[in-house]
């Protein structure tokens, strides 16, 4: 049987490593199940799914120029939908009605709920702030040099 992408396959594995396990299929050939792809769940550790001589079935996901095969086990499992697993479990009254929808933190087009200064209101009191250090730097400025006006001193 050849190994083409898609196809579901049989194999051994032969090792285990942190970020996956390593299976043999037919043909002698090995490819490699990436950590992400154990399990539909969060997977620390590999060990806690898989162990060495496991008998698995797998989906080819890739193969690359150099030969490398990418495996998964995690696209062969069943899917649950999201949504029906959540409302089996929890059945809301007749009168519920959802909460009203809020802008995120993080969304500068609505105002805050604190009531903050507006991005014009911002802008003036920038602009405000800015021309009052310029003209505190001129008359600093002025004053070292002896006054409006004054240029260079020529001693005559």
């Amino acid at each position: 049987m050849s190994i083409e992408i898609g196809s579901v396959v049989e194999g051994v594995v032969t090792g285990i490593t942190n970020f996956g396990a390593f299976v043999e299929l037919s043909g002698g050939k090995v490819g490699l199940i990436h950590i992400s792809e154990v399990a539909d769940v969060y997977v620390r550790d590999v060990k806690d799914f898989l162990k060495e001589q496991d008998t698995v079935k797998v989906k080819v996901l890739t193969i690359d120029e150099r030969g490398k095969i990418g495996l998964s086990i995690k696209q062969l499992q069943e899917k649950k939908p999201i949504e029906q697993s959540v409302n089996a479990q929890v059945s809301a009254p007749s009168s519920y009605k959802p909460a009203p929808r809020r802008a995120p933190a993080n969304d500068f087009r609505r105002p805050s709920r604190f009531n903050a200064p507006s991005f014009e209101d911002k802008l003036t009191k920038f602009l405000k702030d800015s021309d009052e250090r310029l003209t505190d730097l001129r008359k600093n400025t002025d004053s070292k040099r002896g006054g409006r006006g004054g240029g260079s001193r020529r001693s005559e």
